[in-house]
């Protein structure tokens, strides 16, 4: 099965463009396994820029309509030979480092790229023929620089001198080259028909352990490590066997790798998700319906109690660069429940709460996620002497008007708190009042003394 380019694929890596892939300019598709090079010419007609390095592409397909490519890198791939580029007219710089191009002569297609100024072919098998410059700088008048050095004129010249008995001895070497190839694609194809019989053979001795330890249903959980344990000395083996064997560095044996360590780790993740299927689900509420503390993601966390606002604040240290939709919050009266990654994180609250008011938002700075709860109780105000404390609502509802009986209550004649004393005076021109006296029943044993001043 090729792994060919896909739209889905193309629109992430068009973000820069608001995943609009019709009037894109430039495309990084590096680094992405594909084996086919398809559909680019159809649905980006406007490509400038092009990067498909480090892939497994054999073969230059499907990008001659792209008549506005100025830069096209296909390095680390595994191309033979140079073809259908003409229809790229505005071709300046093309990039085939590390490919194993062994057909020299097929750099004549690239006489109709008229605006080619920069050629990259370092470490193909072509750059190792003797006469490799001279026949490429001879062949390509319009050339600039090869392999990242600048064409002399003079060196053009004694190029063009030399071209003919150069162009016999590259094609000499080609045709040598190219029985080469024949060889190793036959070595390549017998190594792969010997390692396919014997993954059948392994798949058919590994299928009689099972059934042998099926029988022996006694010891069952002891037959699963042991068939465990075989299974993981066998994958041992079998790396160290593939990676020692000493192998030509072909396409062959590029793309065979690829997919051993594709295979293997295929292998892995389905065993890492048997073993999710096969653990036992987190316990977070008891057979008695007592709800538990559950941290399984073991992220940082602080609760606070917001006292002013009335609410329980909780703060859970979430990664920064976690999506949010990766995130379930689900907040109860008496508990908050976040799935991260599907990782429970569970909290009993010390009070109740109300679900509907609460709120849970991520923070800008840290990606932390704040979950906001607002107590179902309000806070006991100081100096009062409330029975229960209700809500605010419940309050608010339950306001009555005071009645006052008449009868048992009165309010203080607030003119009689200061009794009003006599005074005698002289008119308003008057500032000094006489002394006041006042006669007081005091002690029969009191004497009045005139000279002693009175006590203010």
């Amino acid at each position: 099965m090729f792994l060919s380019v896909t739209e889905d694929l193309v629109r992430r890596r068009a973000e820069h463009n608001n995943c609009e892939i019709f009037s894109l300019e430039e495309i990084s598709l590096h680094q992405q396994e594909i084996e086919k090079l398809e559909y680019l010419d159809k649905w980006c007609r406007d490509l400038k820029i092009l990067y498909l390095q480090n892939n497994l592409i054999p073969k230059l397909e499907n990008v001659g309509k792209l008549k506005k490519l100025e830069y096209l890198n296909v390095a680390l791939n595994n191309i033979e030979k140079i073809e259908n580029l003409e229809g790229c007219e505005e071709l300046k710089k093309l990039d085939l480092t590390a490919n194993f191009i062994g057909e020299l002569s097929s750099i004549e297609t690239l006489k109709y790229n008229i605006h080619l100024k920069e050629l990259f072919l370092v470490g193909n098998p072509c750059t190792e023929f003797e006469g490799y410059r001279q026949f490429v700088v001879a062949t390509l008048h319009q050339l600039k620089c090869l392999d990242s050095k600048e064409i002399e004129r003079s060196e053009r010249i004694q190029a063009l001198q030399n071209y003919p008995e150069v162009k016999q001895k590259i094609r000499e070497q080609e045709q040598a080259y190219l029985l080469k190839r024949a060889r190793e694609k036959e070595e390549a194809q017998r190594r792969m028909q010997e390692r396919k019989e014997k993954k059948q053979n392994q798949m058919e001795s590994e299928h009689g352990f099972n059934r042998l330890w099926n029988d022996k249903e006694n010891h069952q959980a002891e037959g699963d490590g042991e068939q465990e344990m075989w299974r993981t000395v066998e994958d041992d083996e079998e790396d160290r066997r593939f990676w020692e064997e000493l192998t030509p560095y072909t396409p062959e044996s590029r793309l065979e790798t690829h997919r051993y360590i594709e295979e293997k780790r295929r292998a892995k993740d389905n065993i890492r998700e048997s073993k999710k299927r096969e653990k036992s689900p987190w316990t977070l509420v008891t057979a008695e319906g007592k709800v538990l503390n559950v941290n399984v993601p073991k992220l940082h966390f602080s609760l606070k109690d917001d006292e002013e606002n009335n609410q329980i604040i909780l703060d859970l240290a979430v990664y920064r660069h976690l999506d949010t939709s990766l995130l379930d919050v689900d907040v109860q009266p008496t508990y908050v429940r976040v799935l991260v990654k599907g990782k429970p994180f569970q909290f009993v609250l010390p009070e109740e709460v109300k679900p509907d008011s609460s709120s849970a938002k991520r923070s800008q700075t840290t990606g932390h996620l704040v979950v906001s709860m607002p107590k179902v109780y309000i806070q006991k105000p100081t100096g009062q002497s409330w029975t229960a404390c209700l809500s605010r609502d419940q309050v608010t509802s339950r306001v009555e008007k005071l009645e006052v009986d008449p009868s048992k209550y009165s309010f203080p004649d607030v003119t009689k708190i200061i009794q009003e004393k006599e005074r005698t005076g002289q008119g308003p021109v008057s500032l000094q009042p006489k002394r006041i006296t006042e006669t007081k029943k005091s002690n029969v044993d009191f004497e009045n003394n005139e000279d002693v001043p009175p006590l203010i």
